[in-house]
């Protein structure tokens, strides 16, 4: 009678053995992925509908106070901390379990699956984004600047600049709006607007408005001041959400990684953590539930 011997990776009871440890399981990672992208998708869906947006298409997002921006940098780190613990809880939870080894080697194993459905994570959601992004910067009547060449972020600027009871016709209109939108985006260097392109201003807007004097200087000062404001406020905002969206990476890989380990551990019927513990009161409320099976 020939014994057939179990393999290197499976044991007499159907548990892997931890000498191929370090092979990743595909099917978990991509669960925990998935439901990671899910969740993430789910919060931020919530936190745009709230308000809770560092930047948005409308003009006035720019009048946000810089309390809604870290608010909305918080909710985007809170956002990342629930989605991958997520994932990578179910990463760790639905992994096949290991012959007996040490409990450091077990939750370093699951812990690299957490973070293996992070990564996956991040560039689902990427992808998701970059596809949202081209579907939202469609050409719109109100997102679109009435001239290729201008930017659109001082587009209310140059109308205010520019406004006149009577307008000039669309095609010479253009390249005046296209010359003043150059010269107000230099508002925000070092050195600001020189005086020659300051007087230059003064004669488009009395070119285009038929403005002269006091008045034309008046607006032009007033249009340089709020470019200024429009440029600094849109820098703020794009630096916050860099910082919050880099933290929020940062941390939702650590949170992945605690996730599987507390999936392993509930995986493998270890001691749990208290909040582990006191979320587990379901699981026995239901057994309870459960009728009894004849033999």
């Amino acid at each position: 009678m020939t014994i057939i011997e179990p393999g290197p990776t499976e044991t007499r009871t159907g548990l892997r053995s931890s000498v191929d440890g370090w092979r990743l399981e595909w099917s978990p990672i991509v669960l925990g992925a998935l439901t990671a992208a899910a969740v993430s998708s789910i919060l931020v869906t919530f936190g745009s509908a709230v308000g809770l947006g560092v930047s948005s298409a409308s003009p006035s997002w720019r009048d946000a106070s810089f309390a809604l921006w870290l608010l909305s940098g918080i909710f985007l780190v809170l956002t990342a901390l629930v989605s991958f613990a997520s994932g990578g809880y179910l990463a760790g939870r639905t992994r096949s379990p290991y012959a007996p080894a040490a409990a450091e080697e077990v939750e370093r194993h699951d812990g690299w699956h957490g973070i293996g459905s992070w990564a996956l994570a991040v560039v689902i959601g990427t992808i998701i984004a970059a596809l949202v992004g081209m579907a939202a910067n469609r050409p719109t009547a109100l997102t679109t600047p009435p001239t290729a060449s201008e930017p659109s972020i001082l587009s209310y600027e140059i109308d205010h600049l520019l406004r006149a009871p009577r307008r000039l016709p669309g095609a010479e209109l253009a390249p005046i709006r296209a010359e003043a939108a150059r010269i107000l985006m230099t508002s925000s260097s070092h050195r600001g607007v020189s005086a020659d392109d300051r007087g230059y201003l003064v004669q488009l807007v009395g070119a285009a408005t038929g403005l002269t004097g006091a008045d034309a200087e008046r607006r032009v000062d007033n249009a340089i001041a709020d470019s200024r404001k429009a440029i600094s406020n849109a820098r703020a905002s794009t630096i916050i959400l860099a910082f919050s969206l880099a933290t929020s990476l940062l941390l939702g890989a650590v949170a992945a990684w605690a996730g599987a380990e507390a999936g392993g551990r509930y995986r493998d019927g270890m001691p749990l953590p208290a909040w582990m513990t006191h979320s587990s009161r379901f699981n026995r409320r239901r057994a309870a539930w459960e009728r009894p099976v004849r033999p």
